[in-house]
C-alpha cells in the first residue's frame, strides 16, 4: 500500500539548490515549502511521488540560495544616492549628508526612502537587512509594505537632530517604534548607538543597561577610519573597541559594523567576547576607509557578514557585489589567492548576516524547518556559461540581474523580476519628486 501524497503550499525545482550549511550543492532537487517554512529539500522524483503543492514553480536553469542578508544598511538615504560622490567620509557628511538630512529627514522621507531601499534590496535577492535611520516606525511601515523581514535599529546619539533633542529622546522614540510593531511577525529591533565619537560614556552605559534588560542587539560604526582611532587614542587613551568593552557593550549581541582599523587587542577582544562583525567592502572602499582584517577575523573564529552600507555612500545595496569585492579585497590584503574561496562569501552573505542579527535559527540556510527565504537565480546566460562550478559563479560572474524570484516566509515577493507588493510606478514617481527637492 503506497503513502498518501502530503498536500503542501509550494514546491520549487531547481537544478541547483545550495544550503550552505551543511556546505554544497544539490543538483535536480526539489524545495518543499508548506506554511511559510521548508518543509524537505528533497530529489525530484521524491517530491513528485510524496507531495501533492497547491502551486509548483519549475527553475530549470536556476540556483536556489537562502535569501541574502544585507547586515548593515541606512535604506531610507537611497534617496541621497549619488547626491555628494568621491569625498572623504567627514566632508561627505559634513557638508552634504547631515546638512540635507537636517533640512529634509522626516516621516515621509523615511517611508519613502526605506521602501525605495527595501524595492532594490528585493530585486537583489536580500530578504532580510539590518537597517540603522531616524524614524524606525516608518521604516517599519515601509519593510511591511514590502514584505520584507528587517532588524530596525534605533539610533542613539548626543547630539540633537530634528528627529530627537537628546539621548532620552532617541531612546523614547525608539523604544515607542519597538512597541507599535513589536507583533510584526518579519520586524525585529536594537539599539543603534550611532558611534563612539557621537555618543558619550554615560549614553553608552544606559544603552548597555537597555539590552541586558531587554535582552537586544547593540549595533555601531566602529573603527571605521583611522581618523576615529586616532581621536580616540588621543581622548580616551583607547581604541573605540577597547572603550566600547571598558564600558560593557561587546558580548554575543554586539554588532561591529566596518571595523576596519583593528590591532590585535581589539581582534583579540571580538573574540573573546563572541561578537559578531560586519564588513562594508563596498562603503570601505568607496570613502577610502582602508581594507578590514576579515580573514583574520575569520581565522580567529569572529562571525562575519555583509552589509552594503546605505546607498548614498555606496550607491548600491547589492550583496551579491559586496561578495565579489570582499573575495577581491581579501585576496589583494593578504596575498593569498585563496583567501575567502567563494563558498565562504556566500555563507557571509547568508548564515552569517543571520547569526549577527539573532536570527539563524529561522533563517540564512535553506534547512527543513527554517523560513522559507530563498532566492532565485538563472544561472543560462551569455554572462554565466559555461559553468561548472555554480557556487564559484555567484561571486564571479553572476549578478543582481540575474536574481528572477525572491520568497520570503514562502511569500513570492518578486516573480519573474517583479515586485509584487509594491507599486513600482509610484514609488518611481515619489522617487522622481524626492531628487527634485534635494537637489
Amino acid at each position: 500500500m503506497f503513502a498518501k501524497p502530503r498536500d503542501v503550499d509550494l514546491r520549487i525545482d531547481a537544478r541547483y539548490v545550495m544550503p550552505v550549511e551543511p556546505a554544497g550543492v544539490l543538483e535536480d532537487h526539489a524545495l518543499v515549502v508548506d506554511a511559510g517554512k521548508i518543509a524537505a529539500i528533497v530529489p525530484r522524483a521524491d517530491a513528485e511521488r510524496d507531495y501533492r503543492p497547491a502551486q509548483h514553480v519549475e527553475l530549470a536553469d536556476h540556483a536556489l540560495i537562502p535569501g541574502l542578508v544585507n547586515a548593515h544598511t541606512h535604506a531610507a538615504m537611497t534617496l541621497l544616492r549619488g547626491i555628494a560622490d568621491d569625498l572623504p567620509l567627514a566632508a561627505w557628511l559634513e557638508t552634504h549628508i547631515w546638512p540635507r538630512e537636517r533640512r529634509f529627514v522626516s516621516p515621509e522621507f523615511v517611508h519613502d526612502g526605506t521602501l525605495l531601499g527595501a524595492a532594490e534590496m528585493l530585486l537583489s535577492g536580500i530578504t532580510c537587512c539590518n537597517d540603522m535611520y531616524f524614524h524606525p516606525e516608518d521604516a517599519a511601515r515601509a519593510y511591511e509594505q514590502a514584505g520584507m523581514r528587517a532588524m530596525l535599529g534605533r539610533p542613539i546619539l548626543d547630539v540633537p537632530t530634528p528627529y530627537a533633542a537628546d539621548a532620552d529622546a532617541y531612546l523614547a522614540r525608539g523604544f515607542a517604534a519597538r512597541d507599535a510593531f513589536k507583533q510584526s511577525p518579519r520586524l525585529s529591533f536594537s539599539l543603534a548607538p550611532h558611534a563612539p565619537y557621537t555618543v558619550g560614556d554615560a549614553t553608552w552605559e544606559r544603552v548597555v543597561v537597555y539590552a541586558r534588560q531587554l535582552d537586544l542587539s547593540i549595533q555601531t560604526h566602529v573603527a571605521e577610519t583611522r581618523r576615529e582611532v586616532d581621536e580616540s587614542l588621543a581622548t580616551h587613551h583607547q581604541t573605540p573597541l577597547a572603550r566600547l568593552d571598558r564600558l560593557g557593550a561587546t558580548g554575543p549581541n554586539f554588532i561591529a559594523i566596518h571595523a576596519v582599523h583593528l590591532d590585535a587587542h581589539d581582534i583579540d577582544l571580538l573574540v573573546a567576547q563572541g561578537c559578531h562583525v560586519v564588513h562594508c567592502a563596498g562603503s570601505n572602499m568607496k570613502l577610502a576607509s582602508g581594507i578590514a582584517p576579515v580573514s583574520a577575523l575569520l581565522e580567529r573564529g569572529v562571525n562575519v557578514a555583509l552589509g552594503t552600507d546605505g546607498a548614498a555612500s555606496n550607491n548600491r545595496l547589492d550583496v551579491l557585489d559586496e561578495m565579489r569585492l570582499a573575495g577581491l579585497l581579501a585576496k589583494v590584503a593578504t596575498g593569498d589567492a585563496a583567501t575567502l574561496p567563494a563558498h565562504t562569501l556566500l555563507r557571509l552573505a547568508t548564515l552569517g548576516g543571520a547569526q549577527a542579527l539573532g536570527l539563524d535559527a529561522h533563517i540564512g540556510s535553506l534547512q527543513s524547518g527554517k523560513d522559507a527565504d530563498i532566492t532565485a537565480l538563472r544561472l543560462a546566460d551569455v554572462e554565466t556559461l559555461p559553468l561548472y562550478d555554480p557556487v564559484s559563479q555567484l561571486p564571479n560572474a553572476a549578478g543582481r540581474e540575474h536574481v528572477t524570484d525572491v520568497w520570503i516566509a514562502g511569500e513570492r515577493v518578486v516573480e519573474s523580476r517583479r515586485l509584487t507588493r509594491i507599486d513600482s510606478p509610484s514609488l518611481l514617481a515619489r522617487t522622481k519628486a524626492w531628487q527634485a527637492r534635494l537637489a
